[in-house]
């Protein structure tokens, strides 16, 4: 996750506050209610990349011993790793 689990609060309630406040949205539960399910889908959504990212760690685990000797670039290959699940599961990161 790029942000810290604590702004996702502050997040969830700067959106729903714009997005209320222009009437973008009627809601059939309370405000409250909408900001606190408005913060489980952005840290849902947050966890996502968590999860590639230790899939990929998982993943490269197999290269340690050609990385270690510099035959390979860990970061760039990480990277490449990343974009290519990203790029099949068809994510929006």
């Amino acid at each position: 996750m790029r942000i810290p689990k604590n702004w996702i609060s502050v997040l969830a309630k700067e959106i729903s506050n714009e997005l209320l406040s222009k009437d973008f949205l009627e809601l059939n539960v309370t405000e409250e209610q909408f900001k606190t399910l408005l913060e489980e889908l952005i840290l849902e959504e947050m966890m996502v990349e968590d999860a590639i990212n230790e899939e990929v760690r998982e993943m490269l685990k197999k290269f340690d011993s050609e990385i270690e000797k510099g035959n390979m670039d860990y970061r760039r290959l990480f990277e490449l790793t990343k974009k290519k699940i990203v790029k099949e599961r068809n994510i929006v990161i």
